[in-house]
């Protein structure tokens, strides 16, 4: 009977240990992801709060705590917010400019895709965002988004589509 407690004690050392090295991970991840610093805020505490709930409560199977793990969880309570709520979706920062010129017309490609993306309806950009920006498979996507594999399927090509219709002419380098 020892054992349970031993090992929950183990759990809460290991994810106290990762907790510095990966809050900065999985905070930025938000931070890309999320349209204001306190929703951010909000998914980094509940994505931990859930990991140290999630691997207490597995008694046969812990999982591989690790930051990999913790990004996963992360992205569940991503799909959970963008499930629940109607905001818009969520745009990064442009990065500091890399000092290449050639740099330029990639972060200006970028830009236009992000301002196109949050014109889009909501479930065109949750399923744009997981699918391309987080490199969900479609079976993942489905799965976060609660749909079935042949829905999400359908719901991407609409979305590509509807991201095509609106991004402006002559911007993409295809």
């Amino acid at each position: 009977m020892s054992a349970q407690p031993d090992r929950h004690r183990d759990i809460q050392r290991t994810l106290l240990a990762l907790y510095d090295e990966a809050l900065p991970t999985v905070y930025g991840y938000f931070a890309r992801r999320c349209a204001d610093r306190g929703t951010a805020e909000d998914l980094t505490s509940e994505t931990f709060l859930a990991a140290f709930q999630t691997a207490g409560a597995r008694r046969d199977d812990p999982p591989p705590i690790g930051v990999p793990w913790l990004l996963g969880v992360a992205r569940h309570k991503l799909a959970d917010h963008y499930r629940g709520r109607q905001d818009p979706v969520p745009v990064s920062e442009p990065p500091e400019p890399l000092g290449g010129a050639d740099d330029w017309d990639t972060e200006l490609d970028r830009l236009m895709a992000e301002n196109v993306l949050a014109k889009l309806s909501e479930p065109h950009r949750a399923v744009l965002v997981l699918r391309y920006m987080d490199d969900c498979s479609v079976g993942e996507c489905a799965e976060l988004l609660g749909r079935t594999v042949h829905a999400t399927e359908a719901l991407l090509i609409r979305a590509k589509k509807a991201f095509r219709k609106e991004y402006p002419e002559g911007g993409s380098h295809e």
